[in-house]
């Protein structure tokens, strides 16, 4: 009788597994999710913001499953309204248009509200806008160009932001 020279092989695949696989499924998950996705998210809570000056009525997407749908599959905007992105902790973010329709220009922002960046995004372009800055702690969507005409910049602090949870 031979020894199974596999049998080493086959437990740390089975280690693996144990250990390795749930990270996978933690980001397979919401990608699969939004993959799956064919119609936009219902209206989520809003919150009046304050952007230069400016009202802004922002759905809040403080949720996982919120954040990874954000505003696909929308028709439009209104002139004053846009998305919040709740970060879960402070840290580098990335956006992408997957089955976004309207062009839209994002801000991202730190925990104190300040203006890091500003961005413009362009409908169902997959590449992932990722932010300079190490410490997103919000992103606000708003329609193309609706930073310019307002004559907000990076600098300027956005006011009313909820709370994160989790933090």
């Amino acid at each position: 009788m031979t020894p199974n020279s596999s049998a080493p092989v086959n437990r740390f695949a089975k280690f693996l597994l144990k250990k390795i696989a749930p990270v996978w499924v933690v980001f397979l998950l919401p990608a699969a999710a939004i993959l799956a996705q064919e119609a936009a998210q219902p209206k989520l809570p809003v919150v009046e913001l304050r952007v230069g000056g400016k009202a802004v009525d922002a759905e809040v997407a403080d949720e996982e499953h919120e954040r990874a749908a954000g505003l696909m599959f929308r028709e439009k905007l209104g002139a004053d309204e846009g998305m919040l992105f709740v970060m879960p902790r402070p840290g580098p973010a990335g956006f992408w248009m997957s089955n976004t329709f309207v062009p839209l220009t994002i801000a991202y922002l730190d925990e104190k509200g300040t203006i890091l960046e500003l961005h413009d995004l362009q409908p169902r372009n997959e590449k992932v806008v990722r932010s300079a800055f190490p410490n997103i702690a919000y992103a606000l969507e708003m329609p193309q160009g609706w930073f310019t005409e307002n004559n907000v910049w990076p600098g300027e602090r956005v006011t009313g932001l909820p709370k994160p949870t989790g933090r």
